[in-house]
């Protein structure tokens, strides 16, 4: 059982991990190789996602294909390709482009206080003392990170501040709308069949074929990881730590993608963080770790590792 535990554990740092490194690789390219953001988006979801179904059925063929026998089930998947995976597939990579991919990726984990928001209006009741004290924590965080704690002043661009508040909504509508696909038909089949239908209508839209980037074996290699690397490894291992860990622990682990993201942007791409802007970064990720604390504290026999 320990061993189990451990592993669940490394599967759920790679997993984050991966996802920040790819980040960082994306940035690369939109800066250096000047890739697009849509034709990255569109081969990354159509070729991550044409991987994962095939995994999927060769894990469990019928159980892969399970969702399209009911008609409200797929059209359920229909819309969250959509309005789940490709819109936060699409924000977040635009985020990079228009900002850099530390800042992106730390306003992406926005999400868990959009979710109390949400969740406190839709059933009208106040949210928790620590639900307040998150969502202060989230807001405090983001005027530190992007106004570089000169309230008078943006310290980023306005596009990826924008771009990084859409991919916070966007991730809080990509974790609440598939609970119930998750839950009747796993993680795998819904995140490759989601990624494959967003990829396969982004390419037809976008014609990838007219925009490859000139061949070199850096850029390729680079998109090569993103897609591999940076998505299918990266959901699989964080899919994975889900058998032997419980999601709140996986939860907080995530964090280790914004800052695997914010230490290669800074080392290796030249991005600055001063204090201000560390402050603010601490102060979001650290709403993961309240909440998962607050999980804990409320059932700690379902939440201990």
């Amino acid at each position: 059982m320990h061993n189990m535990k451990i592993r669940g554990l490394i599967l759920a740092i790679l997993g984050p991990l991966l996802w920040g490194i790819s980040g960082t690789v994306a940035q690369f390219l939109f800066d250096d190789v000047h890739v697009s953001s849509n034709w990255l988006v569109s081969v990354r979801m159509l070729i991550s996602g044409i991987l994962l179904v095939a995994f999927g059925m060769l894990e469990n063929d019928k159980g892969s294909v399970a969702v399209w026998h009911d008609r409200r089930d797929s059209l359920e998947l229909i819309f969250f390709s959509f309005v789940g995976m490709a819109a936060s597939q699409y924000t977040y990579f635009m985020a990079i482009e228009a900002g850099n991919a530390a800042t992106a990726t730390i306003l992406q984990f926005l999400s868990p206080a959009f979710i109390i928001i949400y969740l406190a209006l839709r059933t009208q009741n106040f949210p928790r003392r620590i639900d307040v004290f998150s969502v202060l924590m989230a807001l405090t965080g983001t005027i530190l990170l992007v106004t570089h704690g000169r309230l008078t002043a943006l310290s980023m661009p306005l596009g990826g501040f924008l771009w990084g508040l859409g991919a916070a909504v966007s991730a809080t509508l990509y974790t609440l709308l598939p609970r119930k696909l998750l839950k009747k038909y796993g993680a795998i089949p819904i995140v490759g069949w989601s990624m494959l239908i967003g990829g396969f209508s982004f390419s037809l839209y976008y014609r990838i074929w007219d925009h490859m980037p000139t061949f070199s074996w850096l850029t390729y290699g680079s998109v090569a990881f993103v897609v591999i690397f940076g998505t299918m490894f990266a959901y699989l291992f964080y899919l994975q730590s889900l058998r032997f860990i419980q999601p709140t622990t996986a939860s907080v682990l995530g964090s280790f993608e914004p800052l695997s993201a914010t230490f290669l942007s800074i080392v290796f791409l030249g991005v600055s963080f001063g204090v201000p802007e560390s402050l603010g970064a601490a102060l979001i990720l650290g709403t993961v770790a309240v909440q998962a604390w607050a999980a804990y504290a409320s059932n700690p026999s379902t939440t201990k590792v």
